[in-house]
């Protein structure tokens, strides 16, 4: 009885009102004014549904964050019932003009930190650092959980990071050598066991290193070697069996997927997680056996937030709850995702800062745990899980169709995201199969260096599903994707990208591939600039690759883009590119390659076209093309694995109704590439010119045309690229510096 007494007291302080605060320095037996705000946002959240209950949803409950860091040992998960409705939302805001920071860390003390005496860990550092050292005892301040490295990499799990270091909100280095670029790989003398073929033998490959600097690694107990082993898509991270010093040589204790390879560019590595390479300012080491934590300070941090990562969850998730707003919040630093949404319809990220994040900075859909026991492709086995990213992309690969529950109207506005581990943004919503629109956006984001630990298939922005769109974002500074697309009916326009695809290979801006069935996809009103290098064979603008097919390219700029095709295909149909300017492009502005017959074998034909067949199983079993909707939606599709009268090739292995026309071409060291028997691409109406066709500003990159500019009388009907219109805009989050 004294409890529902006690209840019924502190309820009626706060029974009439729709707003509440939080505070760190609050108390949850307060009522949750502004005067006596909550501790926590759940007895926040808690508050917020038991004045639902009492008197409906009659106006939008906003709750206040309070200025200061909220750290969470547990996520902060909104349910269906946490849901407000499409009348009225529930909004969790920053306090106006306050920082407000919730995490998954735990804080360190400056004062805790002492000078390393310790002269045999002395001798192992190189000399320039060896007074410079400090040291954290994480045991004595009662923080056991460390993580642990894990191999991670193409086709492979993506799993929560290790414990992490963060001064001030900027992430410390992991000991690393070189400090800046890559070590070469030297001649193999054996490649491994190849997952890729079916050998699941375990075989960890041998190579000759190339830096004597591995004479110094020989003791080193968790030795970890990071890079693309084989081909310059498939990063990799490996543990180190043993070096040995006498023949120069490097056994790894894992198989890369490929097998390793050398004598690229982009065969290379960094050696990570070395005691004996904490040699410049930020670097940092966690002896895991004894539970301290070395570091080379940035700077004097006596008055430093110093923190490490802990929680391995998402820091907030939703699941099935709609209508909810998260504002002005700044989420930071654990070992999993940042914000998990999955379910419901229209959750609102906005004006938000996402970063320090182990795995994915903000993921919609589930993910999937591989039940299969080894790196594999065609072998996967899984099944959905919820808060966790596992091995979707093997998942997706098996199961095109797969509705990940990503929900439907949700929003990503003007929030920035960068220093991730694993990709930006994961956007999903609708349903591929059934071709329903999720509506899903992603808009005027900043998204960079989001690739800290898993790389290629982890972007900027991934997206799935069918119908979402990525406007107006600004997508930088990767040695990897921007975007990776895979479903149906999507919208990418406004977007500036820049600086992405620097440091690999096979590798675009912009890619879909492998499954004819994508279609519908609009990529227009892009500005794509300094896109992959001169020095790689194979970067991209736009790629469609292995017969992807039916898309839009339409009034994009692209500029210093891509060695084998601002816009590139293997054997794709119907793909229109029209009203593009390419500028100063160091390779050709397009190429096709008649893929099955320029570079395939009769094995490539029956793995994708054979009776268990890639093409097979996404065209006729997760789907069927013709039957509704496909039959209805995309006509062109419908006789893509017929056979031919040959009885041997099929409609789809034959590029057609591909159009390159009214496109403006200028500077570029070559236009169009046709390569293959039947490579097509029909040239219409298009202008090439050495000669400034009238930018407004070429020097400082403004490249929509003067109205008196050649172009609209060598292309009639050209429409001038709203140029100025590309990229992030003003609005009450995001100040834009004219």
């Amino acid at each position: 009885m004294k409890k529902i007494i006690l209840f019924s007291v502190i309820f009626t302080n706060f029974i009439f009102s729709q707003v509440y605060y939080v505070s760190n320095k609050g108390d949850d037996n307060n009522p949750g004014t502004i005067e006596k705000p909550f501790y926590s946002v759940e007895k926040a959240r808690r508050a917020a549904n038991e004045y639902k209950k009492l008197n409906g949803l009659k106006e939008n409950i906003t709750i206040f964050l309070r200025e200061g860091k909220y750290d969470l040992n547990e996520t902060f998960r909104l349910r269906e019932e946490d849901s407000g409705d499409k009348n009225y939302r529930v909004e969790y805001k920053a306090y106006p003009g306050e920082k407000v920071i919730i995490t998954g860390a735990k804080r360190l003390k400056a004062d805790k930190f002492y000078k390393l005496t310790d002269k045999k860990l002395l001798a192992s550092l190189p000399s320039e650092s060896r007074n410079k050292i400090l040291v954290y005892d994480l045991k004595k301040d009662g923080i056991f959980d460390y993580g642990i490295h894990k191999q991670i990499g193409h086709s492979q799990s993506v799993v929560p990071s290790p414990m992490e270091l963060f001064i001030d909100s900027k992430m410390m280095k992991l000991a690393q050598y070189p400090n800046d670029g890559f070590i070469l790989i030297g001649e193999v003398i054996d490649e491994g066991s190849k997952p890729r073929v079916g050998d699941y033998s375990e075989r960890g490959g041998i190579f000759k290193y190339t830096d004597e600097r591995h004479k110094r690694w020989i003791n080193a107990k968790d030795l970890w070697f990071q890079g693309t082993f084989k081909y310059g898509y498939a990063d990799d991270k490996i543990k180190v069996e043993y070096i040995d010093t006498i023949k120069k040589i490097v056994k790894l204790l894992q198989p890369h997927l490929y097998g390793i390879g050398y004598g690229e560019n982009y065969n290379h590595y960094v050696a990570l997680n070395l005691f004996e390479e904490i040699d410049s300012p930020g670097e940092y080491f966690i002896d895991r056996e004894n539970g301290k934590l070395y570091l080379y300070p940035p700077y004097d941090i006596k008055n430093s937030d110093i923190a490490v990562s802990m929680l391995e969850y998402p820091i907030i998730s939703f699941r099935d709850a709609s209508f909810i707003t998260l504002s002005g919040l700044i989420i930071e630093i654990c070992r999993g995702i940042g914000v998990y949404i999955e379910g419901g319809e229209d959750i609102r990220i906005e004006g938000c800062t996402v970063r320090n994040i182990g795995t994915c900075g903000i993921f919609m859909g589930q993910g999937a745990k591989q039940t299969f026991p080894h790196i594999t492709v065609d072998d996967y086995t899984g099944e959905p899980i919820s808060e966790m990213i596992g091995n979707l992309q093997g998942h997706i690969y098996n199961f095109t169709t797969w509705d990940r529950k990503g929900g439907k109207n949700h929003k990503i506005i003007s929030c920035d995201i960068f220093s991730t581990g694993s990709g930006g943004i994961y956007l999903s919503g609708g349903s591929k199969k059934d071709l329903i629109n999720g509506n899903c956006l992603v808009e005027n984001c900043k998204i960079h260096d989001y690739n800290n630990r898993n790389k290629f298939l982890w972007s900027a922005v991934n997206v799935d599903g069918c119908g979402n769109i990525v406007r107006h974002n600004e997508i930088y500074n990767s040695d990897y994707q921007g975007l990776y697309v895979h479903g149906n009916e999507h919208l990418f326009e406004y977007n500036y990208i820049h600086d992405v695809a620097k440091n690999s290979n096979d590798v675009s801006a912009w890619y879909i591939g492998r499954d004819p069935s994508d279609r519908g996809n609009i990529i227009r009103y892009n500005y794509f600039e300094n896109i992959g290098r001169p020095d790689r064979k194979w970067t991209m603008g736009v790629y469609f690759d292995d017969a992807a097919c039916d898309a839009l390219v339409e009034s994009n700029v692209f500029y210093k883009t891509a060695s084998f095709g601002a816009v590139y295909s293997n054997a794709g149909q119907d793909l229109i590119v029209r009203n593009n300017i390419f500028v100063d492009i160091f390779g050709p502005a397009l190429q096709m390659k008649s893929m099955w017959w320029d570079f395939s074998t009769e094995e490539t034909w029956d793995y994708f076209f054979g009776e268990n067949g890639v093409y097979r199983k996404r065209l006729t079993k997760l789907l069927d093309i013709k039957s509704e909707p496909y039959k209805l939606k995309y006509p062109n599709l419908v006789n893509w694995l017929d056979l031919l009268p040959d009885n041997k090739t099929f409609y789809g292995m034959y590029p057609q109704r591909n159009v390159f026309e009214n496109n403006l071409m200028f500077n570029c060291e070559e236009t169009t590439r046709l390569v293959g028997a039947y490579a097509q691409f029909d040239m219409r109406n298009n202008y090439v010119t050495h000669t400034n066709p009238g930018f407004i500003d070429y020097k400082n990159r403004n490249f929509k045309l003067k109205e008196n500019s050649i172009v609209f009388e060598k292309i009639p009907g050209f429409k001038n690229i709203p140029f100025e219109k590309i990229g992030l805009y003003g609005d009450k989050y995001r100040k834009i510096e004219k």
